[in-house]
């Protein structure tokens, strides 16, 4: 009888710990999911090239980096990670400028000191406005490149879905929030508490524009075969680059920029 009560207790202590740690995971879940002030990328360096600092209008301003190279060139639209500030993605920039393309990047709200809290909603909806701020500036979705970066391609993926463009290129792309989640967090009901679920694979055969995956086989955050099914549930004409010794954060070496360029070249 003794022994069954002391099981009793124990079962009802990690039940109430559990049910703990479900609210908490509920009221504090974005915290756990956005980092604006975290830098865990390659130290920052500075710019090779002359960027206009503008701000795009959404539900605030947006802290945004505008390079035009030529205005003959489409223009990629830059949606960043979870993690960090514009600077950085410096690295990446410097190489792309090296390219015959311009870009927009922007942080989204509450990254880059911009005001507001990051959702799903709020997302799409910055990026929304990006792109009609290029809209706004003669340049037409047709001549747009879309660019996400982690969970940058599920914000790159839903506006693909609506609009039409001259490409997509997803850099370490996931399936679904929920799916990510329920990797890290298996023993909780994520279906039931998670609010941001960026459910990429649903909308991906809404895309009819091309598309470049990359994704690095050693990644440790998003697994590769994520990127796979995105690959291969993704409209042609698409194509891929996976390589075996790189991780989430990819490295822009010579062979990712050219793969890069390669697709680019192709869609003019």
């Amino acid at each position: 009888m003794k022994l069954g009560s002391i099981a009793l207790n124990s079962f009802l202590i990690l039940l109430i710990l559990y049910i703990f740690v479900i609210i908490f995971l509920f009221f504090y879940q974005r915290k756990l999911l956005y980092h604006p002030s975290e830098n865990n990328y390659l130290d920052e360096t500075s710019l090779n090239h002359q960027i206009e600092k503008n701000f795009v209008q959404s539900d605030n301003k947006l802290v945004s980096w505008y390079f035009e190279k030529n205005s003959n060139f489409k223009t990629i639209l830059f949606f960043h990670g979870n993690a960090g500030k514009l600077d950085n993605r410096v690295y990446k920039l410097n190489e792309l400028s090296k390219l015959d393309i311009n870009y927009l990047i922007i942080a989204y709200r509450g990254f880059s000191g911009n005001k507001g809290y990051p959702t799903e909603e709020g997302l799409y909806e910055d990026a929304k406005f990006s792109k009609n701020w290029l809209n706004q500036n003669g340049i037409k979705d047709k001549d747009i490149i879309l660019y996400g970066e982690s969970l940058g391609t599920a914000v790159a993926v839903d506006l693909a879905s609506k609009f039409k463009f001259s490409g997509i290129i997803l850099e370490s792309p996931f399936t679904s929030m929920t799916k990510l989640a329920q990797k890290y967090y298996p023993i909780f009901p994520i279906k039931i508490i998670l609010k941001d679920k960026y459910d990429t694979l649903s909308k991906i055969q809404k895309i009819n524009s091309p598309i470049l995956v990359l994704h690095g086989q050693m990644d440790t955050i998003v697994p590769f075969s994520m990127g796979v099914e995105i690959f291969e549930k993704a409209n042609n004409p698409k194509s891929k680059y996976f390589i075996k010794n790189d991780d989430h954060m990819m490295e822009f070496d010579q062979n990712l920029v050219l793969a890069i360029d390669k697709f680019i070249k192709g869609l003019n």
